[in-house]
């Protein structure tokens, strides 16, 4: 997107646009599935008749064969630079739990994970722990104290939880202790300058005493930590795009990528409450609704074909009730593509459904990456999707006499 085009021709108009993201929607070819992709195996009947109503694409994240996280992935589906605008996942984390963030703040996001007897990662998710084990976990962190900040540890969901640092000079240089991988330890907290070692051996004191606290537990007995980030000013996603802007997420680190742009948060706690939360956005005024489906994701990263086909599915059930609830211009599509057999992010497009609008109909019937490939909207890259869905909704001026 050419800097500051969009923002330039934006302006502010009644018409409501609906973003939906189910997390991690592409992927490949998955054997079980008698080559098809999860997204082809699924009955989507209320998704395919919007796709012969409206238009295909896909779009690229980041950029071709780059692999994004969650984090610039949605900045991207928000109309900012992922590369310039990239956040640390840590930053999102606090925000999406409501920890009041100030600036100069060094967050990073906790996974509880095990290790055995060597010290090498068997699991990076501790068995995928309860919520309530989770807050069990970070109460026992709670009076860790380190020379050079001070710390607060805070539950997220299920095996996450986030850690924040607070003290002068903080520096988010710092390479995640996370490896990635299974049968390997741990990462050291390395500097990735000099001016970051005071805060690099801040965080090994943290992990340190963290990792005493924890070991003996089962089958959390230690963490790892990602994403580290120092708070700073954001541009506002409504200044930018004469938009007020809501957000219906579940997952905290959703809600802080939202609330980093500065969308309000809306309460829900299930699927249905989330359409329903977007239909009440709607009749109350807000003209932009992002609303977030993870366990398409989740089970991508399982590796578990039948379970994402069922989380499609899943979704497409509640589709009638988005198309009622009164938007003018309804966009479902995934922040990236997380293919269950790697069980991993990936780099792959991801297929785009926009319906609403003076759209070129007629080239697709059904919602898939291979009918998206050929759709009428082509392939281009995420950062250009909110100038699509404004121009769709009649939100941006002609440019030039």
């Amino acid at each position: 997107m050419r800097e500051g085009l969009i923002e330039s021709l934006a302006e502010e108009t009644g018409s409501k646009i609906l973003l939906a993201v189910m997390d991690g929607l592409g992927d490949i070819t998955v054997p079980e599935l008698e080559g098809m992709t999860p997204l082809e195996a699924a009955r989507t009947p209320n998704l395919d008749r919007m796709a012969a109503e409206g238009a295909l694409g896909q779009h690229v994240p980041i950029a071709h064969g780059v692999t994004p996280g969650s984090g610039p992935a949605h900045l991207a589906l928000f109309g900012y630079d992922p590369v310039s605008s990239c956040v640390g996942r840590g930053v999102l984390a606090a925000l999406g739990i409501g920890f009041d963030l100030q600036q100069g703040d060094l967050a990073a996001r906790i996974n509880f994970c095990t290790i055995d007897e060597d010290g090498v990662v068997t699991d990076r998710r501790a068995g995928r722990i309860s919520t309530e084990k989770c807050r069990e976990l970070v109460g026992l962190l709670q009076d860790i104290e380190v020379e050079g900040a001070e710390v607060f540890v805070r539950p997220v969901k299920e095996h996450r939880a986030c850690v924040v640092f607070r003290g002068e000079g903080l520096d988010d240089r710092l390479a995640d202790t996370d490896p990635g991988l299974v049968g390997r330890p741990p990462r050291d907290v390395e500097a990735g300058a000099p001016e970051a070692e005071d805060t690099a051996s801040t965080v090994r004191s943290f992990i340190e005493r963290a990792g005493e606290i924890l070991s003996g537990l089962q089958p959390a007995n230690f963490l790892l930590l990602r994403g580290f980030a120092v708070h700073e000013p954001f541009p506002s996603f409504e200044d930018r795009f004469s938009l007020r802007a809501g957000a219906a997420a579940l997952y905290p680190m959703y809600r802080g990528v939202s609330a980093l742009a500065g969308m309000d948060l809306l309460e829900c706690s299930t699927l249905e409450e989330e359409v329903e939360a977007a239909r009440k956005a709607a009749s109350e005024g807000y003209t932009f609704v992002f609303l977030h489906h993870k366990p398409t994701d989740s089970s991508g990263e399982d590796g578990n074909a039948a379970a994402k086909v069922s989380a499609v599915e899943g979704f497409d059930a509640v589709v009638p009730d988005i198309v009622r609830a009164g938007f003018d211009v309804i966009c479902v599509t995934g922040d990236h593509s997380t293919p269950c057999p790697m069980k991993l992010h990936s780099w792959h497009p991801v297929p785009l459904l926009v319906h609403g609008g003076p759209q070129r109909t007629g080239f697709s019937d059904a919602f898939s990456e291979r009918q998206a490939m050929t759709g009428a909207l082509g392939t281009f890259p995420a950062d250009e999707i909110m100038g699509l869905l404004l121009g769709s909704a009649g939100k941006l001026r002609k440019y030039g006499a």
